[in-house]
């Protein structure tokens, strides 16, 4: 293991352990070509006992802090190999100097002390969700924000991030902490949502001095109103951030910064827009969960947008044009058919495209092969 005043890869001269694991280790360090400059040095230590999950998470981490770049987020120092007795994967990030929100734990903050964090990590949260792919952080909590010397809050810890292609491409790894986690995490479909719902959370903890896992619930809601003397509209925000269900919270981080400063009590009930019509209406919500490519319309274009009630994709029918109209259904299926027919949920939605994407998998290549034949033979037939 390593010992302080060690110096890592000739640079990096280890001062203080911050935290140990069983694999783990966090140190503050200093820079020795900047011998002011103070930095954060991540360990993992492999052995026969690590966890290849570990590694891919640690892998994801680097990776991901490379490709980002905020004024409140440690930025990316430094990634190698160590070589020693234990060989191990080393991450090196800049060190912010301050406290964690973990240390206030033992006191209740003020409104307004709790609206000008959840202001700053919102803007933080717009920054990662709004990247493409989407950075999805998966574990706030008050020990991974930071209130700086220069009271600003600085989000840590991106040991269980995710993006959009781990999302689509990768086996989920359950990842978060007890009490600030939601449930369709716990299931491994993280969504920008599940960030809020950690964030609230967080401020709940923060609002009244009781971690989460230790607040009454019913209904999986958290049973704090009590606990509080808070204004109406930030009570119901908190509540709306945690709402168990995903589509009752806000769908983005930027719709709940807009919600928190206009100080209005917002509804915490479903609001389902679907069936309303107008397919090219931007002002009708889609929601998040259901947005992207839809196999089913894609591979069974001619017979999905029956069932779907798409009507515009009729010209599926139509030679040569069908093909093209086939993609379109793909890429703008999900928001057509949320528009076009009312579904009783979002589940009940994305049951409905399962089943046909199963169908299209299993049979629309043969299909649509035969569709797009005859309708060359058909084109043929009528130039000859």
């Amino acid at each position: 293991m390593l010992q302080c005043g060690q110096l890592l890869q000739g640079r990096y001269q280890l001062q203080e352990k911050l935290k140990n694991s069983r694999s783990k280790q966090t140190w503050l360090a200093v820079d020795c070509t900047h011998q002011t400059t103070c930095v954060i040095v991540k360990v993992l230590f492999f052995s026969n006992v690590t966890e290849w999950e570990e590694l891919k998470l640690f892998e994801r981490q680097a990776q991901v802090l490379q490709q980002i770049s905020h004024p409140q987020i440690p930025q990316y120092r430094d990634v190698f190999w160590l070589e020693a007795q234990s060989p191990a994967y080393v991450l090196v990030q800049e060190y912010i100097p301050g406290v964690s929100l973990q240390q206030w734990q033992q006191q209740c903050l003020s409104e307004s002390q709790i609206r000008q964090i959840a202001t700053q990590v919102l803007h933080i949260l717009i920054y990662l969700h709004e990247l493409h792919p989407p950075v999805i952080h998966r574990d706030i909590k008050p020990s991974n924000l930071i209130w700086s010397n220069d009271e600003k809050v600085y989000l840590v810890d991106f040991g269980a991030v995710q993006n959009q292609d781990t999302y689509l491409g990768e086996t989920f790894t359950v990842v978060g902490t007890c009490g600030y986690t939601p449930l369709e995490q716990f299931g491994g479909k993280a969504v920008a949502a599940s960030d809020l719902y950690a964030l609230g959370a967080t401020l709940i903890h923060l609002l009244t001095g009781t971690s989460p896992a230790d607040l009454p619930q019913y209904n999986l809601h958290f049973q704090f109103a009590e606990l509080v003397n808070c204004s109406p509209s930030l009570l119901s925000w908190l509540q709306k951030m945690t709402e168990p269900v995903t589509e009752k919270r806000f769908g983005c981080a930027r719709q709940a910064l807009a919600a928190l400063e206009s100080g209005i009590i917002v509804n915490t009930a479903v609001v389902n827009h679907s069936g309303k019509g107008g397919l090219f209406d931007a002002s009708i919500g889609v929601p998040e969960e259901i947005q992207g490519w839809n196999w089913g319309a894609f591979l069974l274009a001619p017979f999905w947008l029956i069932s779907n009630r798409v009507w515009i994709g009729l010209l599926s029918w139509v030679p040569l044009v069908g093909f093209w109209m086939a993609i379109a259904l793909g890429a703008k299926g999900n928001e057509w058919a949320w528009k076009s027919r009312r579904w009783q949920s979002i589940e009940h939605f994305q049951q409905h495209q399962k089943r046909w994407a199963i169908a299209g998998i299993i049979s629309g290549i043969a299909v649509n092969l035969v569709f797009w034949h005859l309708g060359i033979l058909f084109l043929a037939s009528m130039l000859l």
